[in-house]
């Protein structure tokens, strides 16, 4: 029925460095433009623009978000822009999709209006 609070003044705890898991996300806002390598034990969600490699758990390119390069994820949607190769376990396009890519895929969804130039190539395994 009763339980203590936490005392106001003392500093926020955070997990172990070693400890973050697959279940963080980062959000790169509409703002941004980056050119270089994004690395992520989580979800990397991406609503500005980036040119260069990204490796993560998951990845989301926003309906506004555009992303050139090479991309490594186990997870990976598209509702914006996508320019360059793409290994992932489940590739997800959505109907705002603009995709000119090679793709490695186990499992693939593409709604319809979506707009695709590429090859798709289903993993082996």
């Amino acid at each position: 029925m009763f339980s203590k609070t936490a005392d106001p003044t003392a500093a926020p705890t955070r997990p172990a460095s070693g400890s973050m898991g697959s279940n963080t996300r980062s959000i790169l806002s509409s703002d941004l433009r980056i050119v270089g390598e994004i690395t992520s034990t989580g979800t990397v969600e991406i609503l500005g623009e980036v040119e260069g490699s990204i490796t993560a758990h998951g990845l989301i390119v926003g309906s506004e978000g555009s992303v050139s390069g090479q991309i490594s994820a186990d997870t990976v949607e598209v509702k914006g822009k996508l320019d360059g190769r793409v290994s992932s376990n489940a590739f997800t396009l959505r109907a705002a999709a603009q995709v000119a890519a090679d793709i490695t895929y186990s499992t693939v969804v593409i709604e319809s209006g979506a707009q695709i130039e590429g090859r798709f190539t289903r993993a082996k395994g």
